[in-house]
């Protein structure tokens, strides 16, 4: 099977890059870059032909391509591959409108491509675990749940709202809202946030606190903030806790790691559990291959971004907001 890369705008599109060329059974072969310099560079990394011209790159043979490029550009990339008949990942958030959003899944179910949203997280054994726990019934009913998604300010392109579409919220929602939504088989009805900007110069959102009620009257809340300092040993965290009424659940993705004292380096903590975003791009390939439908689909890419949406909406309006009145 021939993939491609759309872009490496994203610091994703480097994982998800290697994940693929050391598989026996998938070829990357190209990447296509609107920045000429950025795809040169990584095309050399990668050893594969760099393609300056979307059009040449999707008249290749590529089956599906991976697209990481600034969110604002998620949907022109991905209705154009579909158009050419690719299949698809696209980085999260699958896009900064529900009205684009509606139009990337639309255009793929019309052209017969898969769209899968890159939700890693739900790949993280723990989260997996998690998940098995609560089928099996150990926590019981579910009364509510806590997130977290804390990290450093990205930089670049995703403090520039014309670009990201959004600061930390629209980056730092959407994989905890898809676990609660994933665990608890269920919507989010309403949302009430707080929205402000408390650790970076740029005025763009780098902290929120979210309180959220799902339609079986389920609460739950999360923390999206770019709160990490530069200094921080990790770049962050994605945590989950469930309470139910027979017990507890609480889920680290990235608490497997080694506590490294270095007199060079300083103190760091390498990530060294399962590689979550293998998983993702391999379960990717297996779809297409198998001719199935996605695990995780361009709709729970779009509802979960309608939650991120919904909490500015209601930091705006200082009053809780109903999901489902989002518009375009």
């Amino acid at each position: 099977m021939k993939v491609g890369m759309l872009s490496f705008a994203h610091m994703h599109a480097f994982s998800y890059a290697k994940s693929i060329v050391k598989r026996h059974d998938v070829e990357l072969i190209g990447i296509f870059d609107d920045d000429a310099e950025r795809g040169r560079e990584v095309s050399d990394q990668f050893g594969v032909r760099y393609y300056d011209s979307l059009d040449a790159f999707l008249s290749t043979d590529v089956e599906a391509v991976i697209v990481c490029s600034e969110n604002i550009k998620h949907k022109p990339f991905v209705i154009e591959a579909a158009r050419a008949g690719k299949h698809v990942l696209c980085e999260k958030p699958l896009a900064t409108t529900k009205k684009d959003a509606l139009e990337m899944i639309n255009v793929c179910r019309e052209e017969g491509v898969q769209l899968q949203t890159a939700f890693p997280v739900r790949y993280n054994e723990s989260m997996v675990k998690a998940k098995q726990a609560v089928e099996r019934g150990e926590v019981g009913d579910i009364l509510s749940m806590r997130g977290t998604n804390r990290g450093k300010n990205p930089g670049g392109w995703f403090v520039e709202e014309e670009q990201s579409g959004g600061g930390a919220v629209l980056d730092h929602t959407v994989h905890i809202i898809d676990m609660m939504r994933w665990l608890l088989e269920d919507e989010i009805e309403e949302v009430y946030a707080e929205v402000d900007t408390f650790f970076a110069e740029k005025a763009i959102d780098d902290a929120g606190l979210m309180t959220l009620k799902f339609k079986n009257g389920v609460l739950a809340s999360h923390d999206p903030s770019w709160s990490r300092s530069a200094t921080f040993p990790t770049w962050g965290d994605a945590t989950i806790e469930v309470i139910g009424t027979k017990g507890r659940i609480y889920a680290d993705a990235f608490a497997d790691y080694l506590h490294v004292y270095s007199n060079e380096t300083g103190y760091s903590q390498p990530f060294v559990g399962p590689d979550m975003d293998d998983r993702l791009v391999e379960d990717f390939i297996r779809a297409v291959k198998e001719d199935k439908t996605v695990t995780i689909t361009g709709e729970d890419g779009m509802h979960a971004m309608n939650v991120a949406l919904a909490t500015y909406r209601s930091a705006k309006l200082h009053q809780a907001v109903k999901v489902e009145e989002i518009g375009g």
